[in-house]
């Protein structure tokens, strides 16, 4: 993997844990900051949310009584576990994009037999933390961390059995590509997976405006201090600086484009500034952060299909809230 520097540490961690090094220059980011606040309407992208205290902050939001996705998908694992289970037992290797805490694999890895676990997550000490434990409790698999902006992520170390392997992308992820990235993150997907290897996604359904509403704006104000939190991490990273009186958190569903829309608010006019950089904002003006996509079962499908994947089937919690798709990439012909 040409990107890759395989820094593969056994100090004070078990022979059955490696992980590889994918650095992002950070003069590509203030690049990508620079562009995103010099539109008209100012944006930055949501995977600078997930420095380490940005990714406890998401652990903390999928626990809030108002964020129904998390609990409502891992329901739907555990009562249609047996019906994954063939496709589960195939794999030898589970791959996991934007992998977090890596709490959602584990009963993936304990039901399917795999032998390697592949997490890749852009906050690196959050993941290096997480894959430890994991780890030395399933001392029959290998995990290898890759700490990595999966999005940039085109290619896996060669140390990656090239088995028959799953892709798991759990959560509603999907649903914060715009529709065409959302597309080509689906083929690359397919391309990690390779012949006969599966993909096993979430989505986050359709459905009233409050219920989604309330799922971004929880009462304990979580999920506005991770919003807000982008800003300190992009402050750490890049050196952006900024009044952090000066911003509040907005969640909103637009219901035209099926999706909500997470902004930071300015209260008065304020300004940033990056390297030779200023941006002023006027009061109520926002930042575009984040937007998150709600899809039909059969709109993903045709997608999904759109890029190269069969389908094998889907499940739906009762209110339909959310669904768990199982897509297959045809086998090569011999």
């Amino acid at each position: 993997m040409d990107a890759i520097a395989e820094n593969t540490h056994y100090l004070e961690h078990p022979a059955n844990f490696l992980i590889h090094q994918l650095a992002t220059p950070v003069g590509d980011d203030r690049a990508t900051v620079i562009s995103g606040l010099s539109g008209q309407q100012k944006q930055l992208p949501p995977k600078y949310f997930y420095d380490q205290t940005g990714s406890e902050l998401f652990d903390r939001i999928t626990d809030t009584p108002e964020y129904y996705p998390t609990r409502t998908e891992r329901a739907i694992f555990d009562a249609n576990r047996p019906a994954m289970l063939p496709a589960l037992r195939a794999c030898d290797v589970l791959i996991e994009p934007g992998s977090g805490n890596c709490e959602k694999a584990m009963p993936i890895l304990d039901a399917g037999g795999m032998t390697h676990y592949v997490p890749i997550e852009i906050s690196a000490d959050f993941l290096v933390s997480a894959c430890a434990g994991l780890a030395r409790q399933r001392p029959q698999i290998t995990v290898q961390a890759v700490c990595a902006d999966f999005t940039e992520c085109v290619a896996l170390p060669e140390s990656v059995p090239r088995g028959r392997r799953m892709v798991f992308f759990p959560g509603s992820t999907i649903g914060n590509f715009e529709p065409a990235e959302a597309a080509r993150l689906l083929r690359h997907f397919h391309d990690l997976a390779g012949p006969g290897g599966y993909l096993l996604i979430g989505t986050d359904l359709d459905k009233d405006t409050a219920t989604l509403e309330a799922a971004y704006n929880d009462a304990a104000g979580i999920t506005a201090a991770f919003n807000l939190n982008l800003l300190a991490h992009l402050k750490r990273r890049v050196g952006l600086s900024y009044d952090p009186q000066a911003f509040s958190h907005r969640a909103l569903y637009n219901r035209a484009q099926h999706r909500i829309e997470m902004h930071l608010v300015s209260g008065g006019d304020t300004r940033l500034s990056l390297a030779d950089q200023t941006f002023n904002l006027r009061a109520g003006e926002t930042i575009h952060t984040e937007n998150s996509y709600k899809h039909s079962c059969a709109g993903f499908r045709e997608l999904a299909e759109q890029q190269g994947f069969a389908y094998c089937d889907h499940w739906t919690d009762t209110r339909e809230w959310f669904a768990v798709h199982l897509f297959r990439v045809p086998a090569l012909l011999a």
